[in-house]
């Protein structure tokens, strides 16, 4: 049976302020679907509020796996769900290494940890992933690059039914973006994973081929296309669908022009950013 993520009418607050403003969303098993946009719109308020990140609110909507209802549910229940998330600024953890981490989600997904951790090393190699880097805590010490690539190792091993990947472009080169991408579009192929892929640009499109292509801005998927809308956009930009300024700082603060705080002058669509922060804690 093919695995199907449903995001209906979903809309969510931070402090009183909508950033979600109607969400609807139907992603298969086995598809890929870009979620493009400018800074600020909401594209990681969605990624965090799908996974169950504190400090949203959801006031509208459902968001569902095969009929199971993520929204109310812990994070780490909506990973057995089958939920995956690869975040913009993956975390580093001290004395906890990555192989540790993915054999406790086994274990709490009644999967074989063994397994789990066997495939780990399989992939890690695959990737550009040293046992070195899998004798360190949890991304520690690692470029940005390096922490991208582990992510994906993670995604390979675990094998979820769906992957929302927030800017798995951003930090990677050339080489190692077409790596990170055919190995998730392997997934797709072999496993069945549907994966939402968040990106500002079409370059993470060239190597990770969408099925179909959205356009969000403002809280909301404006348009939808196919892989040809990633290529107009990229001649168009987003200026028809950005709001002026004093709007795009009512709905996610100065931080979607990626000067507010914790941004440390990065580019942002989550009012919460802090690359340094524990997204869970």
């Amino acid at each position: 049976m093919v695995s199907r993520l449903e995001v209906r009418g979903l809309r969510a607050s931070v402090d009183g302020k909508e950033i979600l403003r109607g969400v609807d969303l139907v992603i298969n098993g086995g598809e890929v679907h870009a979620l493009m946009g400018p800074n600020g719109s909401g594209k990681s308020t969605l990624s965090h509020v799908l996974m169950g990140r504190p400090g949203y609110e959801v006031t509208a909507g459902s968001a569902t796996i095969d009929g199971v209802e993520l929204l109310g549910l812990p994070t780490w229940q909506r990973a057995q769900a089958g939920l995956f998330l690869g975040m913009q600024y993956p975390i580093e953890i001290e004395g906890v290494r990555t192989a540790d981490v993915l054999a406790a989600a086994a274990e709490a997904a009644g999967s074989d940890p063994a397994e789990v951790v066997e495939r780990l090393y399989a992939e890690a190699g695959a990737l550009g992933i040293t046992a070195n880097h899998l004798a360190r805590g949890l991304n520690l010490d690692m470029s940005g690059g390096e922490k991208k690539r582990n992510e994906t190792v993670q995604l390979a091993a675990l094998r979820p039914k769906f992957a929302i990947l927030d800017e798995l472009d951003s930090g990677l080169d050339v080489d190692g973006l077409r790596i990170v991408s055919r190995r998730v579009e392997q997934a797709t192929n072999e496993d069945g994973l549907g994966v939402l892929a968040i990106t500002h640009y079409s370059r993470l499109l060239r190597e990770l081929e969408p099925d179909v292509v959205h356009v969000f801005a403002d809280g909301v998927i404006q348009q939808t296309g196919g892989a040809e809308l990633a290529a107009e956009l990229e001649q168009t930009g987003y200026d028809r669908w950005i709001k002026p300024i004093e709007s795009a700082v009512s709905i996610g603060g100065l931080g979607g022009l990626g000067i507010g705080k914790g941004s440390g002058g990065l580019a942002t669509d989550d009012p919460f950013a802090d690359p340094f922060a524990d997204p869970f804690a």
